[in-house]
């Protein structure tokens, strides 16, 4: 890996030495031990703690590998067995500081590529263009929302990634339950009679509409949040089109769950 510029390094170490979702000062110190690098300044904050750290042995080994094993050992997900929001929200941070050099961080801990970013305001076209497109289609405020430029960094997944955990945050919402993925769509909407019917749930045909609303939004579900999904993602160059088309039926979703019902349960 070449050399990271000034700037990189102090993306790379504001994201994780962040004090709301970044790595603790105790779990600094181990992975810098454990990847033995140095550890010039323990006294500072985190970040600029990070930053010297990280500048110190790049300099030494005259290349970007201490950061990149830094990084890897850092965001083994075993270290945030307790806490996988924080763990995701870090993932967030970390791959919008990497996402100017072509990296970015799978769920499984791994560094890849990914398409190189250009520049903020490029991704800030890119949100403005889905925006509109979004909303020349009539799709659902909810799903507007996720159209932001920080999500878009790199590519256009990450919007369509965080629209479909809002589907499974409202269906949580409107039934009190804690689930997750296809569990919570099996309790929500698959029961007999289902918590939320799209429909009056009284005759076959509205049984059978209910089962396919089910299975579609298990089936994106499953596309999206999986732990495959997630690593596939990193050579996934998404088009706007797929965006549009995904985040229209991301949409579609949320209108029917808007117009549902929770039956009477005997």
């Amino acid at each position: 890996m070449p050399p990271f510029q000034q700037a990189q390094l102090e993306a790379i170490a504001n994201a994780l030495g962040d004090t709301a979702d970044g790595l603790t000062g105790t779990q600094i110190g181990h992975v810098l031990k454990v990847c033995r690098l140095p550890d010039p300044c323990p006294g500072l904050a985190k970040r600029h703690r990070l930053f010297n750290a990280f500048a110190e042995a790049q300099n030494a080994a005259r290349d970007g590998d201490p950061i990149l094993r830094f990084i890897r050992e850092a965001m083994d997900p075993a270290r945030f067995l307790d806490d996988l929001h924080r763990y995701e929200k870090l993932r967030e941070n970390l791959n919008r500081a990497l996402a100017l050099v072509g990296l970015a961080v799978t769920a499984d801990g791994k560094v890849g590529q990914v398409p190189r970013a250009t520049t903020i305001a490029d991704a800030e076209q890119r949100a403005a263009a889905l925006r509109h497109g979004l909303t020349r289609r009539g799709v659902h405020p909810d799903v507007l929302r996720f159209c932001r430029s920080e999500l878009l960094v790199d590519n256009y997944f990450h919007a369509v990634l965080e629209a479909v955990k809002s589907v499974a945050d409202k269906i949580r919402q409107r039934t009190g339950l804690h689930d997750d993925g296809s569990p919570l769509v099996d309790r929500a909407l698959a029961g007999e009679p289902p918590m939320l019917a799209i429909n009056p749930f009284r005759t076959k045909s509205e049984r059978d509409e209910q089962k396919g609303f089910a299975n579609l939004v298990k089936g994106v579900f499953g596309m999206f949040r999986n732990p495959a999904a997630h690593e596939a993602r990193i050579n996934w160059a998404m088009t706007k089109e797929d965006a549009e088309d995904l985040l229209s039926l991301v949409s579609l979703i949320h209108r029917r769950l808007d117009k549902s019902h929770m039956p009477p349960r005997v």
